[in-house]
């Protein structure tokens, strides 16, 4: 079981992380429920990719809007998994307002000419998701946006761990699709069982997951036997380069926000710091004073910097990772603890590990805790690459250096999908069309941008002998102002606006 969620006569017992409070007891789906869902959406999903692709980009606009509940949502997310309610807001509201994402999505799978040739894009056909609880609201809309707007139908199954925040989203768009195509987006519930029986299932032609890379191999080995389309977002054991001309406040800053959020409980968070071993005093030092600023509390209380772990058997594996690095010789400066089992709730404390070896178990292992480890390196741009690379995940790195070619020089060298420069790629400056793409065992396929928005159609070229006319290209672009629907999309500003260029156009004819 994930995080050692319990299954009770069929029913997921959702518990609160902070308190061990029951929330919930949350039915698992039945093989006969989950066909029932993807028969539904292999029915509709014709009728879909049918519409336009500027109506399928408004209407998903709409249905996102429905995650409107940000206050209420925030609260249930904070209460399942513990991040802090700050946390939990934020991504609610990010989510719940997506309507620049989806235009830029729309592009994407707008079609292309090339000379006599036009490429069009076509839906796959039936999409299973698989979201981690990390993220509950945040990966759900990243992967059905996307399928969405190509024109497919999804069914999402939310992780065990946050069943009930997952079902808040899934019925959120839900209520803004379903209406009017019925079956378009369904939900099921489950364990790994579920999972697996969406992935084999003969009628789903896509698997977008996110999550460990554990599951993800399984996912890939499954979806391999009938040549499904697949993308996965997995872990990684994320290094952050310090180099002897870096600015050491905003980097040690980084080191600990970035360490910490979410409780560390993120794929990209930083889990390997190298330290140039000139500054290494001065940046550890300063490390250590942001980290004993952090609280662990309850993620409602406004006091607390970082929420519990997940999981009693998520907080062992930190604690044992922990324990490991100080057995081969690395210095706990913070936390490191154990709260006493009188204490309520899978609470760790933001912990600080010093002059951690490279050899060591802690450095090759995913941690996915509040745990800043530092280790010291000779300071030389081959040495920090070496080190940076010497993992099996390659999902994101940072490299801070007041030389910013010097900087660019290392970064490129590194094997990882998104490489910050003196910044983490967490920090927000990366732009949405880039792909966020893990190497070796961090993914499979693109997730997100350009790249990761096309994975979710196949494309196609039409092939003609001459330039193709106009009128012979598909009708993917904006709907026209028809009576019943462009009042609904189109302010009136717009609208205005858009009627004196055509009329210019006219006239100029």
């Amino acid at each position: 079981m994930v995080q050692g969620v319990r299954i009770e006569s069929g029913a997921i017992v959702d518990v609160n992380p902070a308190t061990g409070e029951e929330l919930a007891r949350v039915k698992i789906s039945t093989t006969a429920e989950v066909d029932e869902c993807i028969a539904a959406a292999k029915k509709i999903q014709p009728t879909w990719a049918a519409v336009s692709l500027a109506e399928r980009t408004e209407l998903t606009k709409i249905a996102c809007r429905r995650i409107g509940d940000v206050e209420g949502l925030a609260k249930l997310i904070t209460k399942e998994m513990g991040k802090t309610l700050k946390e939990s807001q934020e991504e609610v509201a990010d989510n719940a307002d997506k309507d620049e994402y989806c235009e830029l999505v729309m592009q994407a799978n707008e079609p292309e000419t090339h000379g006599s040739s036009v490429i069009v894009r076509h839906p796959h056909g039936v999409v299973s998701i698989c979201a981690p609880w990390n993220f509950p609201v945040e990966e759900i809309v990243l992967l059905s946006i996307p399928a969405l707007i190509a024109g497919n139908a999804v069914v999402i199954k939310p992780s065990e761990v946050v069943p009930l925040s997952g079902a808040e989203v899934a019925r959120a768009l839900m209520s803004g699709l379903n209406d009017k195509f019925a079956g378009l987006v369904s939900l099921v519930q489950g364990d790994g069982a579920v999972g697996s029986y969406l992935v084999a299932h003969s009628d789903v032609d896509m698997c977008a997951f996110t999550g460990s890379t554990a599951t993800g191999e399984k996912i890939l080995e499954g979806a391999s036997k009938s040549l499904k389309r697949v993308v996965l977002e997995c872990g990684g054991k994320d290094p952050m380069l310090v180099m002897d001309d870096a600015d050491i406040e905003q980097a040690a800053k980084d080191a600990v926000d970035f360490s910490l959020a979410n409780c560390g409980q993120v794929c990209c968070a930083v889990e390997r710091v190298y330290v140039a071993a000139s500054i290494y005093a001065a940046f550890e030092a300063r490390v250590v004073q942001h980290a004993k600023a952090c609280v662990a509390g309850n993620g409602l209380d406004p006091a607390s910097k970082i929420g519990p772990m997940v999981s009693d058997t998520q907080r062992q594996i930190v604690h044992a990772h922990v324990q490991a690095a100080a057995e081969a010789g690395a210095k706990c400066l913070v936390g490191g603890e154990l709260p006493p089992s009188s204490q309520p709730g899978t609470f760790y404390p933001p912990t600080v590990l010093s002059r951690v070896p490279h050899d060591c178990p802690t450095t090759a292992e995913e941690t996915f805790g509040p745990v800043v480890a530092l280790s010291c390196f000779n300071g030389g741009d081959d040495t920090a690459v070496q080190l940076a690379n010497d993992s099996t995940y390659g999902l994101t790195a940072s490299v801070y250096s007041g030389d910013l070619i010097r900087a660019g020089r290392i970064a490129s060298r590194i094997s990882a999908g998104q490489v910050g420069i003196n910044n983490n790629p967490l920090s927000g400056a990366r732009d949405v069309r880039s792909p966020f793409v893990g190497h070796k065992r961090s993914g499979y396929g693109s997730h997100s941008g350009t790249d990761g928005w096309r994975a979710f159609s196949t494309p196609k070229t039409l092939i003609y002998t001459s330039k193709p006319p106009s009128k012979a290209l598909p009708k993917m672009g904006h709907p026209s102002p028809r009576k019943d629907s462009w009042k609904k999309y189109v302010s009136p500003a717009v609208a205005a606006a858009a009627l004196v260029v055509a009329l210019v156009a006219l006239m100029k004819k």
